[in-house]
Parts: structure tokens; C-alpha cells; sequence
């Protein structure tokens, strides 16, 4: 009987040049596993599984999957153990970081091709790899590597090999211990019942909440449409109502987050899946799939400029001058071009911060209904898909056609759709006030998990009676390292969090509301003053100053 898939053993040369090959290899609790077959079904988006191709993914599959998903599912797709030589797997750089994606011939061969715009990400790694010495090698497979003759357009063995660590990154023995311990964290989590979710969810305070603030918004709106009601009164009971209604869409995105982590109904994917999508797309008018797709993006190579799509704000925001290179996107796969209005932009955005956030709902639907059409144009059209659709057409039938056809003239059509979009902003507040005064520096595959997450993370400091106002999310530390947690026990799991940080040495940052938006402002409007420093040495440059030594 031949030897079973599952029976072979793989050194990292072998899972290299497999990758190479066109085969999505990632490292699970030293087991192999291929996942082409499910990339492109894969419920948190096929970009997930791309950061992770060639690394140790042992921590994020455990923090992002149910028990059942990990002993069911998971094995399936298992192609053999590393040998015993790769006691410790030193990961690989996925192909997505240096700019390829997998593509399928006619044939079904596979093949990595470039992604849409120029390779920086293997122009940068290959000019690094020239400047080390081979002998500081970490790995005799590296030493063996040379880059002669480089194709620029073709992704090469050598190039899945990392190059050396940056040197604000600790040792390796430091990354493997923090690993370790995050391990022991993990399991302390779960021996404290934390996934399990308090009486009626924790959610009996949230629910009668979306209840009296959608009731009083239906309420406010049917009163002040009534035929016997003055002008001013008019304007009042209509305002009310998109006040209360712009709430009411704030507070369920919060339920909608929760859902995209399956962290309800005991973590079953396709039960939250539904909730999720009734909520964020009959009820909001947004895509739940657009959200899973993007937001775990987010939580994997979080606040990496060229991979997080939750700071790639050009041309309005800016938190690191790396986005003055304009950048190229794997997210988007496209260049985030920095351009004159950019330049603009920037120059003044610790000004607009906030006028463009109060907007930026309007971005969500424009970002949703992208990632809808993009999957119809390349033939995704699943269930789901059409769920989505579904979901957006009953919205706008309701909110469209129902709440702002009911209303009396543009003036007051706009002046409802402003004030409710405007109300349903703190949300955005809350996102960006957790990553956007935190590190954007790229410390590359060898960085372990709880590091990243804590390197780019914080908590806002907040009473617990005020909680809901920031959806349980002032955690962000906490939801980032165990994201399937449920909400309403993040605040006692960040004990345990703390205590771990303390032991290892990490930082655990918190900032009050105030501070932390401080704290943000200032990265602002400092990335913003390099505009100015751009423009007098150009000015200088022009003036032949510089060059004069004057």
C-alpha cells in the first residue's frame, strides 16, 4: 500500500520549493497543511491564508478557529509533519509579500504571477539579502542561495527565504519564549471559561438597547411625516429620528463585528454568518462579507502599510511618511498613489480628522458594494453572494424608498441622510483611535503573534458603565490576541493579559479616551509637518541652496 500524504516528512527547503510550485503550505503544531483547495472558500477571505503561506501559523489558526473547526476540519487538509531537524520552523516570506498572487492556467496548472503593480516588497527583500553577508545565515539552505541574474518579474526560490531581522526585533529565543507563553495564556483563557458566553450572551443590556433606539427612531420619523405637524415641530421629531436611528446603526456594527468573529452561539460559523449578514446588510445596508474579508486582514498583519487595509487611508489620512512612496496595496492591488491632492490632504489632516470620519459610513457602502461587484465580475457568485445582494436591495427598499421617500424635499432627504450617517460615526472613532498612534514598522515573519499584536495594538481606558458606548472594543489588546473571545468578557480576560505582558516583559498600552486621542493627533499632524519639511527642501533644492552647502 503506498504511503499516505499525510505520512510524509517535509524539511523547509521541500516546503519552499513546493510553494514555489504553486502550493499553499502553511506550518500547524508541526504539521503540514495544503490549503489550495480551500483558499477560495475560506469564510475569513483568501488574503488570510496568502500572509500565512510557508510560516508558522500554530497561534492565529488557534486564536481564529473553534475547537470543533481545529479537530474536524483541520486535519484534512494535513500533507505530512516537518522532519525532525525543523524542531523549531523558521518561516517562510509568503509570496503575497513580495508581490505575487496564484494564478490558474487553462491546464490547471498553478503559477505565481505579479500582482498589478511593481514588486518593492522583492526589490527591497533581494537588495537586503545583497547587502548581508550568506555566511551570517541562519539556515545552511540560505547560504547555499546566491542572486545572480535576477528575473525582477518572477518569484525565485531565494526570495521565500527572510532576510535578517531588523534589529529593533528581539532574539529568536525571545520570539519563541513569548510564543510559549502566549501558548500558556491561551490555555488559562479557556480553563477560565472565557469563550464561553455569560447568561443570554452578555447581550440582554445590548438588545434593549437596539430595541428603544430603533423603536424611538421609527416612532420620531412616523410622527413627524404625519400631516397635522408644524414646520418646526416637524423638524425636530424628523431629527430625533435620525439621531436615533444613526445610534441605533452605531450599536449594531459593534453586533455586526461580533458576529464576523463567530464569537456568539458558542463560535458555530454559519450561525453567525446569518446573524451577522441580517444585521449588517438587511439592517445597515453594508457587506458582512466585505467586513470578514477585510477585517481579518487587519487582525493578521496588523498596521503593516502595505498589507492592512484598515490604514490605508490615502489620500485623506496618513499615520507613517512610508505612504509618501506611494505604496503599493496587496489588499487593493493597487498603488495607493500620493499624489497633489494627497499632498493636500495631508497637510491637514489632524484638521479634517474628524469631519472625515463623521462621514465615513459613505466609504463603507462604497467599499461593500466593491467587494460585491468584484466577486460577481470574477464569478463568485455563491449562496452567500446572493444573500448579501439580497440584503442591500431590502435595505434601500426600507431606508431608501421607505424612511428618506417619506420626507418632504432635498433639503430635508440630505439633511436626514447627514444627521444619521454623522450619529453612526463613533465606530470609526473607536477603530482608529486603537492602531493609528501605534508602530507601523514591518519587523517582518520572524515577529511572534502576541508581540505584533501588542506592538500595534491599545486599550482605551474607560468604566465599565460606559463600556457600550465603545462596543466593548476599548479591549482592543485583548480582542486582538484572542479575537473569538466574547465581548463581555474581554475586560476579565485583560487581566490575565496584563499579568502575561508583566511576566515577558511587553508593553501593555492603555490610554484614556482624551490621551489616546492625543496621542493620535499628535502622529497626525507630525506626519503632516513632513509635508511642510518636503516642501522647503524643494524649495531649497529649486533655489540651489542645498547644493551650495548654504
Amino acid at each position: 500500500m503506498p504511503p499516505k500524504a499525510s505520512d510524509r516528512t517535509w524539511t523547509r527547503l521541500e516546503i519552499a520549493e513546493s510553494i514555489l510550485k504553486g502550493n499553499l503550505l502553511t506550518v500547524y503544531n508541526d504539521k503540514v497543511l495544503r490549503l489550495n483547495s480551500w483558499s477560495s472558500h475560506h469564510p475569513g477571505g483568501e488574503l488570510v491564508i496568502a500572509h500565512f503561506v510557508g510560516r508558522d501559523a500554530t497561534d492565529e489558526i488557534d486564536a481564529y478557529h473553534s475547537d470543533d473547526t481545529l479537530s474536524k476540519r483541520v486535519p484534512r487538509f494535513c500533507v505530512g509533519t516537518l522532519a525532525q531537524e525543523e524542531e523549531s520552523f523558521a518561516s517562510l516570506v509568503p509570496p503575497i509579500m513580495l508581490g505575487f498572487q496564484l494564478s490558474k492556467s487553462a491546464s490547471g496548472d498553478a503559477t505565481w504571477i505579479p500582482l498589478d503593480g511593481p514588486i518593492l516588497a522583492l526589490a527591497h527583500s533581494r537588495s537586503l539579502r545583497q547587502q548581508t553577508s550568506t555566511s551570517s545565515s541562519s539556515s545552511p539552505v540560505e547560504s547555499t542561495l546566491s542572486f545572480t541574474s535576477p528575473q525582477p518579474l518572477t518569484l525565485q526560490l531565494e526570495d521565500l527565504f527572510p532576510a535578517p531581522s531588523p534589529p529593533s526585533l528581539s532574539s529568536p529565543e525571545t520570539q519563541k519564549a513569548h510564543t510559549m507563553a502566549y501558548r500558556e495564556l491561551h490555555r488559562q483563557v479557556k480553563a477560565a471559561g472565557f469563550y464561553d458566553a455569560p447568561p443570554y450572551g452578555g447581550y440582554f443590556g445590548d438588545t434593549c438597547r437596539y430595541a428603544l433606539l430603533g423603536a424611538t427612531a421609527l416612532a420620531l420619523w412616523w410622527m413627524g411625516t404625519g400631516a397635522e405637524v408644524g414646520s418646526w415641530k416637524r423638524a425636530a421629531l424628523i431629527g430625533g429620528s435620525a439621531v436615533s436611528l444613526g445610534l441605533f446603526w452605531d450599536q449594531l456594527t459593534f453586533l455586526a463585528h461580533d458576529l464576523g468573529h463567530s464569537s456568539l452561539k458558542g463560535g458555530n460559523w454559519v450561525w453567525n454568518r446569518v446573524a451577522g449578514m441580517l444585521v449588517a446588510n438587511f439592517v445597515g445596508g453594508l457587506s458582512l462579507g466585505w467586513w470578514t474579508d477585510n477585517h481579518n486582514t487587519h487582525h493578521l498583519v496588523t498596521n503593516h502599510p502595505e498589507h492592512d487595509p484598515d490604514i490605508q487611508h490615502i489620500p485623506f489620512f496618513a499615520i507613517t511618511t512610508q505612504f509618501f512612496s506611494s505604496l503599493f496595496s496587496t489588499y487593493y492591488n493597487h498603488i495607493k498613489t500620493f499624489d497633489s491632492f494627497s499632498r493636500f490632504m495631508i497637510a491637514h489632516q489632524h484638521r479634517t480628522y474628524y469631519p472625515i470620519l463623521a462621514l465615513a459610513r459613505f466609504n463603507l457602502y462604497a467599499n461593500s458594494y466593491g467587494f460585491l461587484v468584484k466577486k460577481s465580475l470574477a464569478g463568485k457568485r455563491s449562496a452567500w453572494w446572493w444573500f448579501e445582494v439580497a440584503g442591500i436591495v431590502v435595505f434601500w427598499s426600507w431606508f431608501g424608498y421607505g424612511v428618506l421617500g417619506g420626507l418632504k424635499g432635498w433639503k430635508e432627504v440630505v439633511g436626514y441622510l447627514l444627521v444619521s450617517h454623522v450619529c453612526a460615526s463613533p465606530v470609526h472613532v473607536q477603530i482608529v483611535l486603537s492602531h493609528f498612534s501605534r508602530s507601523t514598522e514591518d519587523l517582518g515573519v520572524k515577529e511572534s503573534f502576541p508581540h505584533r499584536q501588542l506592538r500595534t495594538t491599545m486599550d482605551v481606558i474607560c468604566d465599565p458603565s460606559i463600556e457600550f458606548i465603545h462596543g466593548g472594543l476599548d479591549k482592543q489588546v485583548t480582542h486582538h490576541l484572542f479575537p473569538r473571545l466574547p465581548r463581555h468578557n474581554l475586560r476579565a480576560a485583560s487581566l490575565l493579559v496584563k499579568e502575561f505582558c508583566k511576566e515577558q516583559d511587553l508593553e501593555f498600552a492603555e490610554w484614556g479616551f482624551v490621551e489616546g486621542s492625543a496621542q493620535v493627533m499628535s502622529v497626525l499632524k507630525s506626519v503632516s509637518q513632513q509635508i511642510e519639511l518636503m516642501g522647503l527642501v524643494a524649495e531649497a533644492e529649486a533655489k540651489g541652496d542645498l547644493s551650495q552647502g548654504k
